[in-house]
């Protein structure tokens, strides 16, 4: 088996639908026909709801709680479980794959030894006339891109994937692309944005005071507020959400152009194909901007597999799973003996039987060793000692009422305590690169 490898950065779970809060209009045709050709996991999870983390733990297999990688920019070759990892594409490249990596797939942790072939990311130029948005701050800006959409990189990065998918391999390979897109800046070509009129976007349901509740430690996360504010204030919230569809948008036609490649190949039969966001994306909810929280919004992410020979077209897994299960499953559909240090569980179960039993794995890390678990109808975030949330996320899908204090609710977050590793168990928090000063 070949695998070709998808990940989208910040691209959260809009399109799947009702059941995620959103019933708003999400243009993303290639994404969901891949989801309808094998099996969907509904409730897929990042281990760390940022991107370094997240990506060094499931391409290292070391989850953040052993690794000490909760943050971006930390210094990960201080980490002695990561010293002693194997990643992902160097385990395939040891057992005899070509491997290759087009745009953002590691981050942070260096994986550069392990690839035949790479086209490292970096990002857009920026269009001249920006900002455009009154809103504005760093990369908090959206509006039409001044470039060709053939100049844009992550269009390079599905050009690089094509190629390799239209050559002759003499090996099996691991092809991995990953596109930068939805992530800010929101600068695509316009005609992205006319997929969807200002008049027709819908917000986010949002509301006051829906921070009242939290414990203290949880304003460590809260580091968007005034980005909210001030979007709301302009009267640009509309507008953002409008550059964020518009951009995934972008991103799924060349994840479409990919998939018409490996379509149209002598691979398509034998290639596993799996695609996923790092973590998720927020737009106002919890008046919180993009991610780094431990909420549904940030920490719910997709992830779809296909496999030839195994899945079956239209099935849908509804339990929770982690992105920390790649490695151990990609591994063993190809018949790789996973190395002991790997976490995370096996879904070859769940390929086989969408409603296999299972246990849940959506364990999400973040910071000072805070750390949640999203299981069938609820969610538990524990910051601190006695300082953590709790959601009937059935009846409470928005996640605005903490029930932590709730008696008729106090074994169920008993259990949810003891699902999740205790805070003396999970590794320090690895220290942060310094910053040069130019």
């Amino acid at each position: 088996m070949n695998v070709l490898f998808l990940a989208v950065d910040d691209l959260n779970t809009w399109l799947l639908g009702d059941e995620n809060r959103y019933t708003g209009k999400v243009v993303a045709p290639n994404i969901r026909q891949l989801a309808e050709s094998g099996v969907l996991f509904e409730h897929a999870y990042t281990s760390s709801p940022y991107c370094s983390p997240s990506r060094t733990a499931f391409l290292s297999g070391v989850s953040p709680w052993n690794s000490g990688v909760y943050d971006n920019a930390v210094l990960t070759d201080q980490s002695v479980p990561l010293q002693e990892a194997t990643s992902l594409s160097m385990l395939f490249k040891q057992s005899g794959y070509y491997t290759a990596s087009y745009g953002k797939i590691e981050h942070g942790w260096k994986m550069r030894s392990s690839w035949d072939d790479e086209m490292p990311h970096r990002r857009n130029p920026i269009p001249p006339n920006a900002p455009y948005s009154p809103a504005a701050q760093g990369e908090h800006d959206w509006g039409p891109t001044h470039l060709d959409e053939s100049e844009m990189r992550d269009t390079q990065y599905a050009d690089r994937t094509i190629a390799q998918l239209q050559r002759e391999h003499e090996k099996p390979f691991f092809i991995a692309c990953g596109l930068f897109h939805p992530h800010m800046p929101w600068y695509v070509p316009q005609k992205y944005f006319d997929l969807f009129p200002l008049d027709e976007v819908v917000l986010p349901e949002l509301k006051d005071g829906d921070l009242d509740d939290l414990p203290p430690l949880a304003t460590r996360v809260l580091t968007k507020q005034r980005t909210v504010d001030r979007t709301i204030k302009t009267g640009e919230h509309a507008k953002a959400v409008q550059g964020y569809l518009a951009t995934t948008a972008y991103a799924d036609a060349q994840i479409g152009r990919v998939l018409d490649a490996l379509d149209n190949s002598a691979y398509r039969d034998n290639t596993i194909v799996i695609l996923i966001s790092d973590h998720g994306f927020h737009l106002g909810e919890k008046n919180h901007w993009q991610k780094a929280t431990l909420w549904e919004e940030a920490t719910h992410c997709l992830m779809m597999i296909r496999v030839p020979g195994l899945t079956r077209p239209g099935q849908v897994s509804a339990r929770f799973v982690s992105l920390q299960d790649i490695y151990p499953t990609l591994a063993e559909l190809c018949g790789i003996p996973v190395p002991e240090c790997v976490d995370g569980r096996s879904l070859v179960p769940l390929l086989k039987n969408p409603d296999a039993p299972w246990e849940s794995t959506a364990i999400s890390a973040l910071y000072e060793r805070f750390i949640s678990i999203r299981t069938d109808g609820y969610r538990y975030i524990r910051y601190g000692e006695r300082q953590e949330e709790f959601y009937d996320m059935k009846r409470d899908p928005h996640q605005w009422n903490n029930l932590v204090q709730n008696p008729e609710y106090a074994a169920i977050i008993e259990s949810h305590r003891d699902a999740v590793p205790a805070f003396d168990e999970m590794a320090v928090p690895l220290p942060t690169k310094k910053r040069s000063k130019k």
